[in-house]
């Protein structure tokens, strides 16, 4: 067993862990691995939005995504790509590309050479939104956690290792922070505010503040069959989307800014069976305190382990997540023809 965090980003603790230095997790975990140094990392999330019920714009926001999809891979593009779909807390399809990159700059150049394209599809189809929220989490302030050893998604495809053993720092209220490596010596306390630019009509930008935390937290059940996968659809499944739900609409009370309970696609080479929650939060505080108090997050919880107890920890369920805390100038939140509660845009407006 070792520690999640990589030994070149360990320190001298100034502040402690959660848990003791012989604690012994209730079940085996992996972290992502691949940075030899400190590193500033990219996601980049590009949504097309519209109302669910219009062709027209699912054709026009479809055609958008595929041509994104399709730039992504050029030149100094993405490691790894992914595409996902949600309704959100005004009713709106969302069609959303995820892109990662492993430096900033390579994240720069692509940019530089897609800009204009980006900005003709929001002049061109009225009636659909589009928005790209990048995010640049540095290695010290970033953290994965995998369910199997054999499997990494989101930025772990990217980083394209983990770690040698399993973990300590899992299985217990506090790990999420114990795990990543600049709460050895920071509180990684949230200060400031957002604030709403407009550009030009249609366009806005948020300026973010110190401290948001970002979560995206997946399931994978592609090889679940029998029992549990009954167990997963009529118990599990339910109870985290009731959960998911009450952040989407309910979520800004508590420090959740937004949540999107998304459904990986399978078109193009995507891997199936796959949904993960994504949101942003305040800060690491407001997200830890929605996990160990809040009753949506505590049924989650207690209804997987039911069903651990119930297969004998036998599952072939894969969880994974990964979790990022942000400086203000990491944020980069350009929002064109969208609602007023789309992303970081909720509870601005």
């Amino acid at each position: 067993m070792e520690s999640a965090i990589a030994p070149h980003l360990r320190c001298p603790r100034t502040r402690e862990r959660r848990h003791a230095d012989d604690f012994q997790p209730p079940f085996p975990a992996w972290t992502a691995r691949g940075l030899s140094e400190e590193e500033e990392l990219v996601m980049g999330y590009f949504g097309v939005q519209w109302r669910g019920e219009i062709t027209a714009d699912a054709l026009r926001a479809t055609r958008i995504l595929d041509d994104l999809m399709q730039r992504l891979k050029e030149g100094d593009g993405a490691s790894n790509i992914e595409r996902a779909s949600f309704i959100d807390n005004a009713g709106y399809r969302n069609d959303v590309a995820i892109a990662y990159w492993p430096r900033a700059h390579d994240h720069v150049s692509w940019w530089r050479h897609h800009a204009g394209w980006w900005n003709e599809q929001a002049r061109e189809w009225a009636g659909i939104g589009i928005y790209r929220e990048i995010f640049l989490p540095r290695s010290t302030h970033l953290e994965t956690l995998f369910s199997a050893s054999d499997r990494l998604e989101g930025i772990g495809v990217m980083l394209g290792g983990r770690s040698d053993d399993t973990i300590q720092e899992h299985g217990y209220w506090g790990g999420m922070r114990d795990r990543l490596p600049a709460s050895q010596t920071r509180s990684l306390q949230a200060y400031g505010e957002r604030r709403l630019i407009d550009i030009e009509p249609g366009r806005r930008l948020v300026f973010s503040h110190e401290g948001v935390a970002l979560i995206r937290s997946g399931q994978d059940w592609s090889d679940v069959t029998g029992e549990e996968m009954t167990l997963y659809r009529d118990r599990i499944e339910p109870t985290l989307r009731t959960g998911m739900d009450f952040l989407r609409d309910e979520g800004l009370e508590i420090g959740c800014y937004f949540n999107r309970y998304m459904r990986v696609s399978a078109e193009s080479g995507g891997k199936p069976c796959r949904s993960f929650g994504m949101s942003a939060w305040r800060d690491l505080a407001a997200m830890e305190h929605w996990a160990e108090h809040h009753p949506t997050h505590k049924a989650i919880f207690g209804d997987f382990l039911q069903v651990v107890q119930t297969l004998q920890g036998k599952i072939s369920l894969r969880l994974f997540h990964e979790v990022a805390v942000l400086h203000s100038d990491a944020q980069i939140l350009d929002y064109i023809g969208c609602h007023d509660r789309t992303g970081m845009l909720n509870g601005l407006v």
